[in-house]
């Protein structure tokens, strides 16, 4: 399929993007290399930076290994319980129902990006997987009506949706500044409540702004009618959906297949969340994997769909959860050492108040190539922005959401979070990468005005 596409894709692949779509797949390892790479260099500039010797670099990273063990656990409950949400019968049923929506392929592909962006501000891994089975699924009702619709196109913008992912409900850095005895509370010195990051007026209106402008970037790049486009092989169909179905012999597969017992734990924490917020709980991490796990319990048909369910999302979450502990050495280094705050030292020198948090986003958009991971990245460069942000007055809300939406920007040419939703569509990174590469730049122009105007 992928030689097909690049021939049908020849408009987002020419000039400049042939040759960074070459290098991407020949050059750009695993994140886990990344990883262990970034660890290298954090400790050989430990030893160039600052006054300290082996043992102490040794000694900072072993001790820090362990350090975000709570939050690598949050981390990947919410990549897990996002999956399983999407995965769901009452999901994907409404998935079906979405795809006959659209009747033109301009249509389809705008419909996408705005149904996988507004499932990425509820969680990530949501917006993730609820985009590309959009996708299929609006390509398979095309090819029964007759519509052609270019498929890489259709993936490309449901991919796109990801592109906010962290300005909303799930966003992993303001969800970590407002948990209490995290190590953003740590950094900053007391909680930001997500009302002072994520709920903002500027922040959701960047959002907004963002979805509007992306999804009428589609409608211009969308191939004029009569172009040559890529559909979905006739051999492929819609995703099947498995709910996981067991043989039911024995008394014990009886109560497996009943659903009084996962609707009796979904009303239960239904219940608990309901008590929380009437009595002034905040959003924390927690809550919001409590408020998926809700959501799943009471969606799913029994304990064998939702041990199924599990079992599928499970194979997502392992490599994430390697590379936690190398970002927790990775910060072990830099607060023992002061690399901390030999970086926020240099990034105060270079910045002011009014460029502080545009120059923040673009080095966050960089950081993110080498560390994917939001949780990840936040735990690397979080405490130096904010550290940054302090020494300069400026407000570390600022600081939080400019790391947030500059992990999220560069996620549209980092290939790492593109990977499951490539396999589930049939294509690589090469073929939908000169459209994600445009919703970069038209993403990014947003997010730079915001961040600007929001330091005025």
């Amino acid at each position: 399929m992928s030689q097909q596409t690049s021939t049908s894709n020849a408009q987002a692949s020419r000039g400049l993007m042939r040759p960074f779509n070459r290098f991407l797949e020949r050059w750009i390892p695993s994140a886990l290399v990344f990883a262990i790479v970034l660890t290298i260099i954090v400790a050989i500039l430990a030893f160039i930076l600052t006054d300290s010797g082996p043992v102490e670099v040794i000694q900072g990273w072993g001790d820090g290994l362990s350090g975000l063990l709570a939050f690598m656990t949050q981390m990947a409950l919410i990549l897990l319980l996002g999956h399983m949400l999407a995965n769901t019968g009452p999901v994907r049923k409404l998935l079906v129902r979405l795809a006959r929506v659209p009747n033109s392929p301009v249509v389809s592909y705008m419909f996408v990006f705005v149904i996988a962006a507004l499932a990425s501000l509820i969680t990530w891994g949501l917006g993730l997987v609820v985009g590309v089975l959009l996708a299929r699924e609006i390509a398979v009702q095309a090819r029964e009506r007759g519509m052609k619709v270019h498929f890489p196109l259709l993936v490309a913008a449901g991919y796109s949706g990801y592109v906010i992912w962290h300005m909303g409900y799930s966003g992993s850095g303001p969800l970590t500044a407002a948990t209490e005895d995290s190590f953003m509370h740590e950094a900053v010195g007391r909680v930001i409540p997500v009302t002072e990051t994520i709920f903002t007026g500027w922040n959701l209106a960047a959002a907004a702004a963002v979805i509007v402008v992306v999804a009428l970037m589609f409608l211009l790049i969308a191939p004029k009618k009569g172009a040559p486009v890529l559909e979905l092989p006739r051999d492929v169909g819609s995703e099947p959906y498995d709910p996981g179905a067991e043989d039911v012999e024995t008394p014990a597969d009886r109560i497996d297949s009943s659903r009084i017992l996962t609707t009796v734990v979904g009303l239960a924490l239904a219940a608990y969340l309901v008590i929380h917020f009437s009595s002034g709980g905040t959003l924390t991490l927690d809550i919001v994997n409590w408020s998926f796990l809700t959501l799943i319990f009471l969606l799913v048909r029994n304990p064998f769909e939702i041990i199924h369910l599990t079992a599928k999302a499970a194979s997502n979450v392992g490599e994430i959860l390697l590379q936690f502990p190398l970002y927790a050495g990775i910060l072990g280094i830099m607060s023992a050492t002061g690399l901390i705050q030999v970086f926020s030292n240099a990034f105060v020198s270079i910045a002011n108040p009014t460029t502080f948090g545009m120059l923040a986003f673009l080095s966050a958009g960089l950081v993110n190539f080498f560390v994917p991971s939001g949780g990840g990245q936040f735990a690397v460069q979080g405490p130096i922005m904010v550290d940054a942000a302090a020494q300069m007055g400026v407000d570390p809300s600022i600081a939080i959401m400019a790391v947030a939406y500059g992990d999220q920007w560069t996620n549209m040419i980092q290939p790492f979070w593109a990977l499951p939703v490539l396999a589930i569509a049939g294509l690589k990174m090469r073929d939908i990468l000169g459209y994600t590469s445009m919703t970069l730049v038209a993403s990014g122009v947003v997010m730079l005005a915001t961040l600007l105007l929001v330091s005025l």
